[in-house]
């Protein structure tokens, strides 16, 4: 028998053997992450719940992993209506965040000035060292992912604008 054509069907058969084995291989990790607790988040599963006092109304948060509050890894989402701002801050820790869906833009800085921010489209990932001074805005309702090592927290540069500190009279916010 020809060398050539053993050598073939050695050749062809080793490349159907390793792509069963590959096959069933993926469908066994796609099997254990699907099945594993607490680890994969399809979104019609997310639970929203209202945002943290610490950002102005509106705002709604599906945390995914860890305790953001805490020490440790956490991620979560956080859904943003049109037309939303937040006004200068900074946070305790690194910021990583992704656009998930939407845009926002945002600025660099003591104060909000409008002229001075970046449109973050859809897709896009940023992050900001820890206490970076900075603000955000949307025009249209967005959704995005920040992740980090906790605990997180936002400290607004003039405390006037943290939403925490304002008050209602008469059913309106008061600052």
């Amino acid at each position: 028998m020809n060398p050539y054509f053993l050598r073939l069907v050695f050749v062809l058969m080793i490349s159907i053997f390793l792509k069963q084995a590959y096959a069933e291989n993926n469908y066994q990790v796609t099997s254990t992450i699907a099945t594993t607790v607490n680890s994969v988040f399809l979104p019609q599963n997310m639970k929203w719940t209202e945002g943290p006092d610490s950002l102005p109304k509106g705002a709604e948060i599906a945390v995914l992993e860890g305790d953001p509050t805490k020490s440790g890894p956490f991620t979560m989402r956080i859904k943003i209506p049109a037309n939303y701002r937040i006004m200068p801050h900074w946070h305790p820790i690194i910021e990583h965040i992704t656009v998930i869906s939407g845009s926002i833009s945002l600025g660099m800085g003591d104060t909000f000035d409008a002229e001075k921010m970046t449109t973050l489209p859809t897709g896009t990932f940023a992050y900001m060292p820890a206490k970076m001074h900075h603000f955000a805005a949307t025009k249209e309702a967005s959704i995005l992912q920040l992740h980090g090592v906790g605990p997180w927290g936002i400290t607004y540069i003039n405390p006037n604008d943290d939403p925490r500190h304002q008050v209602k009279v008469n059913n309106k916010v008061q600052g």
